[in-house]
């Protein structure tokens, strides 16, 4: 429905109306178009919508009557005004112009409309069409979804607007941010944990900045263990094992010795646990404590595990280290002795040559 599309006039008025159609197209007389360079309307008018729009009628002093019209309905007829529509104002109306402006336009009032002049008793048209922009609009879009790997899915993002938008798929990922769909549908067979993150749907179409909306893929996979190393620690020292699992959702962990489950609170021994680690603390390694340990991790998806060997290294008795020219206790006693030895012969001849 175009401006005033909605307009009751009580009859009296529709009889004005129809009297004034009469002088302005007179019966039996064609209504011609482009064949005078009067009116001249303006070429297509585009606006965004909630804009204003500004219609211009170039006219000259041989014109007798001016009127706008939208379709079958009139806007404006000279300096009166038949559409109840306040949007509708007139800006001028001289010897030369015949203008009119449509405010806060909308999509409705997209459509045909016609300068129409009486001259020499022949009427004359011009015919402009207004065009309205529309900024795009995600309408519908899927929610977040959490998935198991290997199945599919299908994400949905709907838009609006006029010209009718271009809609992107774009996938955001640590490693990466590619294009991976043009549609408003985006398809994925057999998902990958790879695959996992968030998916940005954005809608285009030049009128406005492009709308971005997000979906969240969660691929839950299975845990696997990523990092299991032994490790030596001598006796009495403090010795950790540590166990690296990935997986969605996160990995519980447990620890065994010998099919033993070892539990928190054993004197000596600690289990840290986080979302992708857990660590195996002894405080104070002892002989019993070597051997071999298993890492179990599980998610609701599947379990793996790994062995662990905690091992005896041994510690050696270093000498201190005196620096360069050092000379050791031993080797200092024997100077001496050796000093001692030498000097006895002379003291026993110095004797002798008293006497």
């Amino acid at each position: 429905m175009g401006v005033c599309g909605y307009l009751f006039l009580p009859w009296k008025c529709l009889v004005v109306v129809s009297l004034r159609l009469l002088f302005l197209v007179p019966t039996g007389v064609p209504v011609r178009s482009g064949d005078a360079t009067f009116p001249k309307a303006m070429d297509n008018v585009t606006v965004r919508q909630g804009e204003s729009a500004t219609l211009r009628c170039t006219i000259d002093n041989r014109v007798t009557r001016v009127a706008w019209l939208n379709r079958s309905t009139i806007l404006y007829a000279g300096n009166d005004k038949w559409c109840l529509d306040p949007r509708v104002v007139l800006l001028s109306n001289t010897q030369t112009q015949y203008s009119i402006e449509i405010q806060n336009v909308d999509v409705y009032d997209e459509g045909p409309y016609t300068c129409s002049v009486q001259t020499d008793n022949h009427p004359k048209t011009s015919r402009v069409h207004l065009i309205v922009q529309v900024s795009p609009k995600i309408v519908e879009i899927s929610s977040d979804i959490s998935i198991n790997e290997g199945n599919n899915i299908s994400l949905t993002c709907i838009a609006t607007g006029r010209p009718e938008p271009t809609v992107t798929w774009r996938h955001i990922s640590p490693k990466a941010v590619g294009f991976v769909s043009e549609d408003e549908y985006l398809e994925i067979q057999g998902i990958t944990r790879e695959q996992s993150g968030d998916y940005e749907c954005s809608a285009s179409n030049d009128v406005a900045a492009p709308v971005v909306r997000r979906v969240k893929v969660t691929v839950n996979y299975p845990p696997y263990i990523s990092e299991a190393k032994g490790t030596g620690v001598p006796v009495g020292q403090k010795g950790t094992l540590q166990c690296e699992a990935s997986a969605v959702p996160s990995a519980e962990f447990q620890w065994y010795k010998d099919d033993k489950r070892l539990v928190e609170g054993k004197k000596g021994v600690k289990v840290e646990n986080r979302p992708f680690l857990s660590k195996l603390i002894f405080f104070n390694v002892s002989e019993h404590d070597y051997g071999n340990y298993t890492c179990v991790a599980s998610n609701k998806l599947g379990h793996t595990n790994a062995s662990i060997t905690l091992f005896e290294v041994k510690t050696t008795a270093l000498t201190p280290w005196k620096g360069p020219g050092a000379v050791s206790e031993v080797n200092n006693g024997t100077s001496r002795r050796a000093g001692c030895i030498w000097l006895l012969p002379l003291l026993v001849l110095h004797l002798l040559l008293k006497f």
